[in-house]
């Protein structure tokens, strides 16, 4: 079955807007380093089955790995986060590898796949907010208010390899099963699900860590 194409809320057709990669950095008051600090590159950017080459990942066991390879925000969703926080948004910010126009993130859901030349990925999971990232923001309320706001950013994995920069035309492919948006895998993260939502859950491509919590759910 041919998967249907998203070109974004307002009809145009999307594209790469920003690459961001960063460097370990130490947030302050905190002994370790993260991340999460990424700015725009300039030219282009490799992005293997790891992620972007060259972008600092500094806690593997809660960050990377191939079902959590790039993170991605859409435009619309950084708009409104613009307003929310009464200053412009600069790409980055929230530790996204990607920033792609005219995308909601809460049009996105597990199994949709992003495409820019050689390169592919397919959604896995949402972002689910954390100490490091309320931090980052230096509001220690942040972490709720980003729940709150239920426009969660977009884990990846890698299904080819390639070479993307800023002003690559991208395409969205809409998963072709039933839909597991990011706003509903925030909702529910840690929940017990009803044996059709697990079963809808598991049908889609989600990330493994996920997948193994509700394949042991009794």
């Amino acid at each position: 079955m041919e998967r249907k194409r998203n070109r974004g809320r307002f009809g145009r057709p999307m594209k790469i807007l920003a690459l961001c990669i960063g460097n370990p950095e130490r947030l302050a008051g905190k002994s370790y380093k993260t991340g999460i600090f990424k700015h725009a590159a300039n030219g282009a950017v490799m992005i293997d089955a790891e992620g972007l080459v060259g972008d600092a990942i500094c806690n593997r066991k809660h960050h990377g790995g191939v079902d959590q390879a790039v993170y991605i925000e859409g435009s619309l969703t950084l708009d409104w986060w613009a307003q929310q926080l009464g200053r412009p948004y600069e790409p980055g910010t929230f530790g996204e590898n990607i920033v792609i126009s005219d995308l909601d993130n809460r049009d996105v859901a597990v199994g949709d796949r992003f495409i820019s030349g050689d390169l592919i990925l397919e959604v896995t999971s949402c972002r689910i907010p954390c100490a490091t990232f309320a931090a980052r923001m230096i509001d220690p309320k942040f972490v709720k208010r980003y729940t709150v706001a239920a426009r969660p950013g977009i884990y990846c994995r890698v299904i080819n390899a390639g070479v993307a920069e800023a002003g690559m035309p991208v395409e969205h492919q809409l998963f072709v099963g039933e839909k597991v948006s990011m706003p509903e895998l925030m909702r529910t993260f840690g929940r017990r699900l009803s044996e059709p939502d697990r079963a809808r859950y598991l049908a889609a491509p989600i990330h493994y860590k996920l997948r193994a919590m509700l394949e042991t759910q009794k």
